[in-house]
């Protein structure tokens, strides 16, 4: 099976974009007020990863499907790539390689239901497990509560099931739910773009990065961006329609499955004693009151 013309721009870019991100000082190199370009060139990388100027010439046109770890990792290390930015690269060069057999498609995986029971035992932090499509598969009553606007969003498929890129860039409700959107659009855009180096073949995440590139001009601009993120954590501040500001800590895990598969643990918890905190006790005790109701 031969390389996808998509895989090879992809690498393109991604290399390219985190070559002009480097100056010359910050390399170590002599610079030049004569320079066209303000990061660095091909060739400068070259001297750094210790290969010659016509190798990484090619390498950064695509043909990576051959290259050794050692020589990407020396690649990697030029362009002071971090570990997201690595795997990535990696990943890229993995889905490159020509397959013996055509690849096989991923399957779904429910979440089992020792999970849920674990949801549901969660009762003061919102959590919620999310697939590598930002689908959320399961989610115990506080995230439903905290993230209404998301589950109740047209955007939501058949099933109920939000997916979170989709009521980022499709729902322009998102803007005001989130009040740091572009802070959730850039992270939300770098996963995806991570995910589909890791799964190249998943039709339907192929399906959902052309639907946000169709219909939003915001994920259109971020996703040519070549950011990676694999892991997302740290503060995330909502305007909920029921109880106002919200300012929550977001904590991302894995959670161990077979095969490929990827779900991610998210929980959402307010600092002790703080305003955050009475207002999400008062969305807690709401949520616990519906879910008796509906018993």
């Amino acid at each position: 099976m031969d390389q996808q013309p998509g895989n090879r721009d992809d690498i393109r870019h991604f290399l390219a974009s985190r070559r002009a991100k480097i100056t010359p000082a910050q390399a170590g190199l002599p610079t030049s007020t004569r320079r066209r370009v303000a990061g660095l060139r091909r060739e400068e990388v070259a001297v750094l990863a210790g290969v010659s100027t016509e190798w990484y010439t090619r390498l950064e046109k695509g043909h990576i499907g051959g290259v050794s770890e050692d020589v990407l990792d020396a690649v990697a290390r030029a362009l002071r790539l971090d570990d997201d930015e690595r795997t990535y690269l990696f990943d890229l060069a993995r889905s490159s390689r020509p397959a013996k057999r055509a690849p096989s498609r991923r399957k779904d995986v429910e979440v089992l239901p020792q999970v849920q029971w674990l949801l549901d035992s969660i009762t003061m932090s919102s959590a919620f497990v999310r697939n590598g499509r930002t689908d959320v598969i399961a989610s115990n009553p506080l995230a439903r509560a905290l993230h209404a606007p998301m589950f109740d969003s047209p955007t939501t498929d058949q099933r109920g099931r939000p997916n979170i890129s989709r009521y980022i860039f499709l729902d322009p409700g998102a803007r005001q739910f989130f009040t740091d959107w572009d802070a959730a659009g850039n992270a939300t855009a770098a996963l995806l773009r991570a995910e589909a180096a890791r799964e190249p073949h998943d039709r339907a995440l192929r399906e959902l990065i052309g639907e946000l590139c169709t219909l939003s001009p915001e994920f259109r601009g971020l996703w040519a961006v070549h950011d990676v993120l694999i892991r997302h954590d740290g503060v995330k501040r909502l305007q909920h329609p029921d109880v106002g500001q919200l300012e929550l800590t977001f904590q991302s895990l894995d959670l161990p499955l077979s095969g490929r598969a990827v779900h991610n643990l998210v929980t959402y918890t307010a600092e002790p004693g703080t305003a955050s905190e009475e207002r999400l006790k008062l969305l807690a005790s709401w949520a616990a009151t519906q879910t008796q109701e509906t018993r």
